[in-house]
């Protein structure tokens, strides 16, 4: 089969050297123009569902806690939205010219085997939290399944390995209706994610509707103990922010995406109305959910779920615990399954497919026991949070060297060729350069990021990681811009 792949993907220049084995696959390869069928809808409807995520619901109502008034929290998120369209718009025009995924498009700036460094990094925090998400969501098909029958409650009583057997049998089934899914490939994703979004929208919009009659029509505008002054702004950038830090991964890996975007017209389109206005309309409705329970009983929300559980209607309930559970699969699907499936079909071409890696990923996200890691603050916070401040200085080298230092002129080919003298072998496959701007940025980035000391800089760790690894690799990279610029349809084998 390595021979049959060699054969197919020759190198675009005539005289060009063969397509490594190693390098390539069928599902590693550009997506051909013929084969891209994600439209401005498609785009829109992978925020219509990420950002609607039971864990971005729990970070929005946190902000409503710490005091911040409606305002000042639709603020942040206009502020936030605003900057991550920018990112992401920039990342997703990367993705659609190249028809290539992150691990490839890693190659870059990092070389043919250097590129492992942040893929595997990228991978490792999604690993983790497919895991986290999965059992969340198994935590409401847990409370939907004692609703409908109560003597299912026994089964809740014990733990195994800190489960219980109720929440073994609800994570299990989730856990495997997703592997289904992935099995079928990115065409199976996108079109779930289109059934999803919509469903999502109206029934987060009909739960905020129905609290807002419960609170006789208004809202609790804040909880009275709001910060003043600057102390207020600050909460406000700090809270933006942190909006923008939550898609650090998204913004690196979007060309997963895009590189089935039929236009960049598509993807502008996509994340106008996915970002800043499905962002607002996403802020809109946490005001409302958070501000209507503080009116009826003083208390402060910590996720929907919390609301879910009051409707009084077992049908209502019903419906409303599906479509929480819904979502998080398709947030699941998109932020936290597709990018490590390609970091490990880069790791090992030769033997593992889309299907293959999908399984492999949803194993370890098993073993893991992910349930013990979410209920662990100190692992949550210096484990993933330490994996999560090394992804700013990854996407500052690799926007560096593709919008500054190259003007976007890649050889395509040449990132599929581990011949010494291709375009992006540098020093034995690794870009010295990138790797001597990557590692003192993320070092200062992670020290931000969890030292006590720089807690008030904390939330700004993605940015100072972005900015320092760039400005680094600016002023130590050869700034003559590449003589080539070949696109990789000669390559290019439609994807699974």
């Amino acid at each position: 089969m390595a021979a049959v792949q060699d054969q197919t993907a020759a190198n675009a220049a005539d005289d060009g050297p063969a397509t490594s084995s190693g390098l390539y696959s069928r599902d590693l390869a550009p997506t051909k123009k013929e084969g891209r069928r994600w439209s401005a809808y498609n785009v829109f409807t992978l925020w219509g569902n990420d950002v609607h995520s039971l864990g971005n619901y729990a970070f929005a109502i946190g902000l409503f806690a710490l005091g911040l008034s409606v305002w000042h929290i639709l603020l942040a998120f206009a502020v936030a939205s605003v900057l991550l369209f920018l990112l992401l718009t920039l990342s997703g025009y990367m993705g659609h010219k190249t028809g290539v995924p992150f691990p490839v498009m890693s190659r870059i700036a990092f070389g043919i085997k250097g590129a492992q460094i942040p893929a595997v990094v990228r991978g490792l925090v999604a690993i983790a939290w497919f895991g986290i998400q999965t059992y969340l969501a198994s935590s409401v098909l847990s409370t939907l399944a004692k609703a409908i029958s109560p003597g299912l409650s026994g089964l809740d009583d014990n733990s195994v390995l800190g489960l219980s057997t109720l929440g073994w049998i609800t994570f299990l089934a989730l856990w495997a209706v997703q592997v289904l899914i992935v099995s079928y490939g990115m065409e199976l994703i996108r079109k779930y994610m289109a059934f999803a979004a919509p469903t999502i929208l109206i029934t987060m919009c009909a739960l905020a509707i129905w609290m807002f009659l419960r609170a006789d029509g208004s809202i609790a505008l804040s909880t009275g103990h709001a910060p003043t002054g600057w102390d207020m702004w600050g909460e406000v950038l700090k809270s933006a922010a942190l909006w923008v830090v939550i898609y650090g991964t998204f913004v690196l890996n979007f060309c997963d995406f895009t590189r089935s975007a039929k236009s960049r017209t598509a993807i502008v389109r996509g994340n106008l109305l996915g970002i800043p206005l499905n962002m607002l309309f996403f802020a809109g409705i946490v005001v409302v959910l958070s501000g209507a329970q503080f009116k009826l009983n003083g208390e402060i929300l910590t996720s929907p779920e919390d609301v879910v559980r009051t409707i009084p209607n077992l049908f209502l309930l019903t419906v409303a615990s599906l479509a929480l559970i819904a979502l998080t699969i398709a947030v699941n699907l998109m932020a936290n399954f597709v990018a490590p499936i390609y970091a490990l079909v880069n790791l090992f071409p030769r033997t593992l497919t889309f299907r293959r890696a999908g399984l492999v990923s949803a194993v370890i996200g098993l073993v893991i026991l992910p349930w013990n890691l979410y209920d662990n603050p100190t692992v949550v916070n210096y484990f993933l949070g330490g994996l999560g401040a090394l992804l700013g200085p990854v996407f500052g080298v690799v926007m560096a060297d593709y919008w500054l230092i190259r003007k976007t002129r890649v050889n395509v080919p040449a990132l599929y060729t581990d011949d010494r003298q291709g375009e992006y072998f540098y020093r034995r496959g690794v870009n010295l350069r990138a790797i001597a701007s990557f590692v003192p940025a993320a070092a200062v980035a992670v020290v931000v990021a969890l030292a006590p000391f720089f807690d008030a800089l904390s939330g700004f760790s993605w940015f100072i990681g972005a900015a320092l690894s760039a400005v680094t690799y600016l002023a130590v990279s050869d700034r003559r811009p590449p003589l080539h610029d070949v696109d990789g349809e000669s390559i290019a084998v439609a994807s699974d």
